[in-house]
């Protein structure tokens, strides 16, 4: 069939048909960034992408980025269905939603192995509001003394949260964990048991980990792993974009004008109950 009759059967103009496209000069370079960031970064889609050129220099928008993506043949696997939850607990990220840096913290653990099949496990910590990972501990065991520990060191840095969200573990439900939260004002928030959507931004943080790094990393020794992870959650606060703070990173976010200062004499009260801890 020649052209012309094929042009008048679809109802398309020759001169679309005839239309070369106009290759922009830097799109052989700007191909290669998106390559390069989608084989770094593979569970970034094109927006996030987008959002990292944009912060490297490249004047781009998303359409053009998508165009690029599409025909380089590149993909993140499909999300799981949205499922619908009731959402009852006062303890639940919808009940009680964060308002301002350091107003609710959560913290919960994840687990995985090193390569000789020995376990890990680690204490993450979120602030719900900048969404910053506030700290990643990394051992063979984790128990309710070192979330004391590590809980003390930040609010001698950070100063004291108003509340602290977690599950209903035995780590988080010891008795010197809730006595010692109710010394230094800390209100703590259960979400129901076998609820662990109540505590959604811990846990989708923790999903981000385990997707982006735990299921890409195999671990030879614990010391390899707590550099990994260490070095991922620099990248996630300081580089990674998040979609929830129109793509910038959260540690900016976490500068707030509106958190409290600690004072000398709180940081004085705070080292002796950390001794305490440790002791």
């Amino acid at each position: 069939m020649t052209e012309r009759r094929a042009c008048r059967v679809l109802g398309q103009a020759r001169s679309t048909q005839r239309r070369r496209p106009k290759i922009a000069a830097d799109e052989e370079r700007l191909t290669e960034s998106i390559v390069g960031l989608a084989r770094e970064y593979g569970r970034y889609g094109y927006r996030r992408v987008t959002a990292l050129l944009r912060h490297a220099g490249w004047r781009v928008n998303h359409k053009r980025v998508e165009r690029i993506w599409r025909q380089e043949g590149l993909r993140v696997p499909k999300k799981q269905p949205k499922r619908g939850r009731l959402w009852l607990n006062d303890g639940s990220c919808v009940r009680k939603r964060a308002e301002h840096a350091n107003h609710v913290w959560s913290y919960d653990f994840v687990m995985d192995r090193t390569r000789d099949g020995r376990a890990i496990r680690m204490l993450t910590i979120v602030d719900e509001y900048t969404r910053e990972c506030l700290a990643i501990d990394v051992g063979r065991r984790l128990n309710s003394e070192n979330v004391l520990a590590r809980l003390a060191d930040l609010f001698v840095h950070r100063g004291t949260p108003r509340y602290i969200r977690s599950d209903n573990g035995p780590e988080f439900t010891a008795k010197r964990v809730r006595e010692w939260l109710s010394r230094v004002q800390v209100n703590t928030l259960f979400i129901e048991p076998g609820s662990p959507w109540e505590n959604g931004y811990v846990e989708s943080f923790n999903g981000k980990l385990r997707d982006e790094l735990l299921n890409r990393e195999i671990f030879y020794t614990l010391i390899e792993a707590q550099v990994l992870i260490g070095r991922w959650r620099r990248l996630y606060n300081h580089f990674r974009p998040h979609s929830a703070l129109g793509y910038r990173p959260p540690a900016p976010e976490a500068i707030d004008p509106a958190v409290r200062k600690i004072t000398s004499s709180e940081v004085g009260e705070w080292k002796k109950l950390t001794q305490e801890v440790v002791q």
